[in-house]
């Protein structure tokens, strides 16, 4: 019998595309199904009615839920090629540990850059611009977060480079001049079939930011 797996995701989420990089990782054929989410569908809200969020893997039927989550049950269940968690104990928990990081401290600010104006975007990008220097210093000289091979904390964070360039237009401030190694470490991430398979184009994400601004903000 021929494994079933879906994915309900929406193209420029940030964290659904940490879930495509790791089933492209592995190879894993799966159903791409996109989630309008301003009307969910049936299936999503059934398969996460905790959260009621993308992305949802779907295995066999079964869901998991929460990206990082369902990155490491990829890694599991297709252990066979380019794995993505460190088999060293401390190494993987220091992988855990700072994809954590991401999650905990990304998703405020960013929303904050997108959704606001004023002195609350303000406060987001200040906010966004600390997590960006933490990450900066982490990485370092290293080629990968976690040294020379691809993994968990490349694909947790990676999704986020498709987005910096709306957060520089709409928050006005620069990613790229400031942060060199990022981008460095963003541009070899993007030579992995997998990550630039997933990646959407950064103009479109900016030209769909600034059409939700227009049209929930008012702003041109």
């Amino acid at each position: 019998m021929a494994e079933e797996v879906i994915l309900l995701d929406y193209w420029a989420s940030m964290f659904g595309m940490r879930t495509r990089i790791a089933l492209e990782e592995k190879g894993v054929k799966y159903e791409y199904r996109e989630e309008d989410l301003s009307n969910k569908s049936s299936l999503l809200l059934e398969m996460n009615p905790i959260h009621k969020k993308i992305p949802v893997l779907i295995h066999n039927g079964k869901p998991i839920c929460e990206s990082i989550v369902q990155v490491e049950y990829i890694d599991q269940v297709w252990p066979g090629t380019n794995p993505i968690l460190p088999s060293d104990p401390y190494q993987r928990a220091q992988a855990r540990f700072w994809s954590d990081y991401i999650d905990k401290k990304t998703s405020g600010p960013c929303k904050g850059l997108h959704r606001e104006t004023g002195k609350k975007q303000e406060a987001a990008k200040m906010e966004f611009i600390e997590v960006l220097k933490t990450l900066d210093s982490e990485l370092g000289d290293k080629s990968f977060f976690g040294g020379n091979e691809f993994g968990l904390v490349d694909i947790a964070f990676i999704g986020f480079y498709s987005w910096f360039r709306t957060y520089e237009v709409i928050a006005n401030f620069s990613i790229v001049a400031e942060y060199p190694k990022l981008i460095a470490w963003a541009e070899r991430c993007l030579k992995r079939e997998s990550v630039a398979k997933v990646l959407p184009d950064s103009d479109k994400v900016l030209k769909s930011v600034s059409d939700y601004r227009k049209k929930i903000l008012g702003i041109n």
